[in-house]
C-alpha cells in the first residue's frame, strides 16, 4: 500500500530547488505512493515570537502544542502531521539555509517535539481526556526525509553549514534521515534541468525514500542510503566541535560525545553506542532535554522585584 511523501521546497519557483525535490517526488509517485509539493515561500509563515505557550500548555496539560501566531503554518503542519516521508530542498544563503526555512524549525521547534508531546498525550489518554484535545496522535509515526542544499558556488566549502543545519527540520519529531545531497557550482548551470548527473542524483534519492518506506524492518527503514557515510555514524555528517580538554569531540548535529584519533595518519572519530543513542535526533537525547526543561526551568516569582529591576531598561535608547 502507498505511503504518503511531502517535497518541500525553500526556493524560487521553478528554479533548482523546486525541480530537484518534484524529480524526486516523481520517482515517489511511480513506485505507488501518494505525493503532495509546498512551495514554502508562497506560505504566509511569521517567526517564532518565543513565547513558549506550546510547551508551557503541554507541561500543564491545557494545551496541545499548538501555536497563537495565525498565519498559513497550519497548512504546513497539516502536510506534516500526514507524511510518511519528506524531501525537503533548500538553496544556500552565506554557507547557510535561508531564513524562511529556519522560521520553519523555529516554528515545529518545541511545539512539536515528540517527548513533549508523547507525555501530554499519555498523561491526557490516562484522565480521560478527548483525544482532539490533546497532542497530534500523527506526531509519533516513523518518518523518514531526504535533505538537498542547492549552492551556486563552485566550491562545497560555500555549503559548510547547510545540511548540518537542514536537519533542525526533523529533530522535533524524530524524523530519520536516509540521505542527504549537496548540489553545488548550480551558477555554472542555467539550470539544473542542464544538468543530467545532479538530475540523476535527485531521481536515486526518491528511489532511497521508497526503498526506506518499502522497509519490512526497522533497521532497514533507518538503514543510510546517502553517498557519504560521514564521520558521525548517527547523521553522517563530518562536522565536529573540539572541546576544551582536547581530546572530546562533539559532533554538532548530534550533540554526542566521541575520541578523536590519528589511525595511520588519518583523522578518526570514536562514538559509544550510548552516545550514538542520545543524540538529539533519537528518542534518549530528546528526552534528555525535555527532562531539563521540565525540572530546572524557572517560573515566574523567581525575582520578586524584577519589575522595578526592568524599569531602566524599558524604552531605553529606542
Amino acid at each position: 500500500m502507498g505511503k504518503k511523501v511531502l517535497g518541500l521546497s525553500f526556493g524560487r519557483k521553478n528554479k533548482n530547488c523546486d525541480i530537484m525535490v518534484k524529480t524526486a517526488l516523481m520517482e515517489c509517485e511511480k513506485a505507488g505512493h501518494e505525493v503532495k509539493f509546498i512551495h514554502v515561500d508562497s506560505l504566509d509563515i511569521k517567526p517564532c515570537t518565543g513565547c513558549i505557550s506550546c510547551v508551557v500548555g503541554m507541561i500543564s496539560g491545557r494545551g496541545k502544542g499548538g501555536c497563537p501566531i495565525k498565519d498559513d503554518f497550519h497548512i504546513l503542519d497539516e502536510a506534516i502531521m500526514e507524511c510518511d516521508a519528506m524531501i525537503v530542498g533548500c538553496p544556500t544563503y552565506e554557507t547557510s539555509p535561508t531564513g524562511r526555512f529556519k522560521s520553519v524549525c523555529d516554528r515545529i521547534g518545541p511545539s512539536h517535539d515528540i517527548t513533549f508531546r508523547k507525555a501530554a498525550y499519555d498523561e491526557g489518554i490516562a484522565a480521560g481526556k478527548d483525544p482532539s484535545k490533546l497532542p497530534d496522535a500523527r506526531s509519533f509515526k516513523k518518518r523518514v526525509a531526504g535533505l538537498i542544499s542547492v549552492g551556486g558556488a563552485m566550491t562545497k566549502n560555500w555549503l559548510e553549514f547547510m545540511l548540518p543545519l537542514m536537519y533542525e527540520i526533523t529533530f522535533s519529531m524524530g524524523t530519520d534521515v536516509v540521505d542527504m545531497h549537496e548540489y553545488y557550482g548550480a551558477m555554472a548551470f542555467e539550470h539544473v534541468l542542464g544538468n543530467e548527473k545532479e538530475m540523476e542524483r535527485t531521481r536515486k534519492m526518491g528511489q532511497n525514500i521508497c526503498a526506506a518506506l518499502a522497509a519490512e524492518t526497522e533497521e532497514e527503514r533507518v538503514a543510510w542510503r546517502g553517498d557519504e557515510q560521514g564521520m558521525c555514524p548517527v547523521c553522517h555528517l563530518n562536522m565536529v566541535n573540539i572541546l576544551p580538554d582536547r581530546e572530546t569531540i562533539e559532533c554538532p548535529v548530534c550533540g554526542s560525545y566521541g575520541k578523536l584519533a590519528i589511525v595511520d595518519g588519518k583523522i578518526t572519530v570514536t562514538y559509544t553506542p550510548e552516545e550514538q543513542n542520545r543524540s538529539r535526533l533519537r528518542w534518549a537525547g530528546k528526552l534528555e532535554h525535555s527532562t531539563e526543561i521540565k525540572t530546572r526551568a524557572a517560573g515566574p516569582g523567581q525575582i520578586p522585584d524584577l519589575k522595578e529591576r526592568l524599569k531602566p531598561y524599558i524604552g531605553y535608547a529606542e
